[in-house]
């Protein structure tokens, strides 16, 4: 898979918080007319799946930010350096909605977005 649709309110917020907060990088960002932008986001690696940041058109995509997956966790960012990652993230602001714990599979917290898209931070074992 390479690329997934995120629905976000605003373009240059959605890069704010994804590459200046998450370090993500900025892949792509053009202009389409009509106010549409083509803003994509990835892993600084360019190894990954990517994210679409789409800005919501309409009552119903407005209505589905942050929601997408109906309250489960909706994507997984994968670190080889959980501690440093996770301080460097509550350093910047991100809300965790829990304590870091150790699962079979790995280390791993869930946080959310700014527009309520809750996210696993996790180190596999």
């Amino acid at each position: 898979m390479g690329l997934v649709t995120l629905l976000v309110p605003d373009y240059d917020d959605a890069i704010a918080f994804y590459v200046d907060v998450l370090g993500f990088a900025l892949v792509e960002d053009t202009d389409l007319g009509d106010r549409k932008r083509w803003v994509v986001a990835g892993p600084p690696s360019g190894r990954g799946t990517r994210l679409l940041l789409a800005r919501a058109d309409g009552d119903a995509q407005q209505t589905r930010i942050g929601d997408q997956t109906g309250g489960h966790v909706a994507l997984f960012l994968t670190t080889a350096d959980f501690d440093a990652d996770h301080a460097r993230m509550l350093d910047a602001g991100v809300a965790f909605t829990e304590e870091p714990r150790h699962e079979p599979y790995g280390t791993v917290v869930v946080f959310a977005d700014p527009y309520g898209n809750r996210w696993d931070l996790i180190q596999p074992s």
